[in-house]
Formats: C-alpha cells, sequence, structure tokens
C-alpha cells in the first residue's frame, strides 16, 4: 500500500533526474500497456468490447465476488476470455487483507478471503494466476499465502494526486513514478496508476507516460474500475469511456504493445 511520504520523496528526487535509460531486463520485450479492470461490472466491462476490438487492446478483468455470477456473467467473461483478455482473481469478499490474516492467521484469511471465490471461479471454469489487492491492501504475509496458491503476480495500486480530508498531499506525474512502469525483470510485486475520475489524470500526463514507457522498453501499468459515460453520481467510481479510448489510440499511436497482467511474467 501507498505511503505518501515516500512518493514525496520519491518525486524531489526524480525532478532532478531525467528517466531515459533502458531498464534491465529482457531487451527483447517490446515496451507496452497493461490495463486491469477490478470488481464485479462484468456487463459494462463487456460493453467496452468493441473498443477493445478497435485498438486490437488486451487486458485484464480482476474479479471479485464470484459467488454472485450469473450464468450470463460467466459467459460474457468467457467470451472476453476467448477474445485473449485475462480473467484475474480480486478476493471473495473484498476485505482488507492485511486486518484478516492478523485477525483469522494465515490459513484463517486463505478460508474466508480467497479459497471460497476461487471455487466458484474454477466451477465456472477460470483458473486465475494473477491476483489485484482490494484497496491495494496487503504484507508480507498476505502476499506468501498467495504466492503459495499459485498466482504468479500480484497487483497494487497507485495514485498521482492523494487527499485527506480534502487537503492535497501530494501530486507527481505518472511520468516519474517508476513503480508504475514494468521492466520485463520477472518482479511478481507490481503497481497500477488508478486512471478513474477522480485521480485527476489529464491526457497530457498520460501521453507523456506512454511516451516514457515508448523510451524506456518498459509497460505502463494502469487500473480502473466501472466503465462511465458520465460524471460519477451516488457513489459511483469508475473512469471515463471517453478518457480510456483515447489512452487506447495514443498507445497504439505510439506503437506500444498489449499485455494482460500475467503475461508480464512470461
Amino acid at each position: 500500500m501507498e505511503n505518501p511520504f515516500k512518493f514525496i520523496l520519491l518525486a524531489l528526487l526524480l525532478s532532478f533526474v531525467q528517466i531515459g535509460c533502458v531498464p534491465k531486463g529482457e531487451k527483447d520485450k517490446m515496451p507496452g500497456m497493461a490495463i486491469s479492470f477490478d470488481d464485479h461490472f462484468i456487463e459494462e466491462w463487456y460493453a467496452l468490447r468493441p473498443v477493445f476490438e478497435k485498438y486490437n487492446a488486451k487486458v485484464t478483468f480482476f474479479v471479485t465476488c464470484s459467488d454472485s455470477l450469473t450464468p450470463r456473467e460467466v459467459n460474457l467473461l468467457k467470451q472476453l476470455q476467448n477474445d485473449g483478455h485475462e480473467i484475474g482473481y480480486h478476493g471473495t469478499v473484498h476485505s482488507r487483507s492485511t486486518e484478516l490474516i492478523a485477525a483469522f492467521g494465515p490459513q484463517g484469511y486463505k478460508e474466508q478471503e480467497l479459497s471460497p471465490g476461487l471455487s466458484y471461479m474454477e466451477n465456472a471454469g477460470f483458473k486465475p494466476t494473477s491476483y489485484a489487492h482490494p484497496g491495494g491492501n496487503h504484507n508480507p504475509q498476505v502476499d506468501s499465502v498467495l504466492f503459495s496458491m499459485g498466482f504468479k503476480i500480484l497487483r497494487d495500486v497507485a495514485i498521482s494526486r492523494r487527499k485527506v480530508f480534502g487537503i492535497p498531499i501530494y501530486t507527481m506525474a505518472p511520468r516519474i513514478m517508476p513503480w508504475i512502469y514494468y521492466s520485463f525483470d520477472n518482479t511478481p510485486l507490481v503497481d497500477a496508476l488508478l486512471i478513474d475520475t477522480d485521480s485527476g489524470l489529464t491526457m497530457k500526463e498520460m501521453k507523456d507516460a506512454i511516451a516514457t514507457a515508448k523510451n524506456n522498453r518498459t509497460t505502463l501499468m494502469l487500473f480502473g474500475h466501472e466503465p462511465l459515460n458520465h460524471k460519477p453520481i451516488n457513489g459511483e467510481y469508475g473512469f471515463d469511456i471517453q478518457f480510456l479510448e483515447s489512452i487506447l489510440k495514443e498507445a497504439k499511436h505510439q506503437g506500444l504493445n498489449f499485455y494482460t497482467m500475467s503475461e508480464l511474467m512470461e
């Protein structure tokens, strides 16, 4: 989970350094973008299928509350999987993992948050190999349990602007946030940048971030929640569909590949 003070220090340091070197890792990997979506917006995600096809983009869908998947939702997810997208896992009840494991231990955490939902997904025909931490909440003990269950890559949350009680704590340009770029170094713990409307990101910032991935031969990792055609209302949280399409268009224009989360580890 993010530490605002760490990010402020890094931002100050990176403001004096141009990030332009090719990172260590596999040099034969093409620079790219890995986009993922969290929670249980199956119908809304499926409605984006023409957009993904338009830009030949493949993404990862991290599903939570899989016990409530309807037969129709299972079929929609299978179609998305057949299109080349990945179906990942986002927990059974979207709980705070560190609190669960502190209260009930590794086995209790596994039995309450992981195993039940995975069982529903496997019965529906899905075998997730990537996991997105609900709320970005985790610690090394939580990660250890997840790796023991066969997950290849664990995704955390990165935010370029953060406020506490409405007061700005920090603001960073995505291009100077090295933790949101994958360097093809087999690192299984990663951070993706939130693109929901409340992130405050601009298309100028996204173009700069995409150019950074291209120039450094890395993969920019992004994520959102519900696709929206309007400003969030009544507690909605999600990203603007036109903003997503602009990102996909720019990535294609700059020649980036699209990766699913598990593909980053292959």
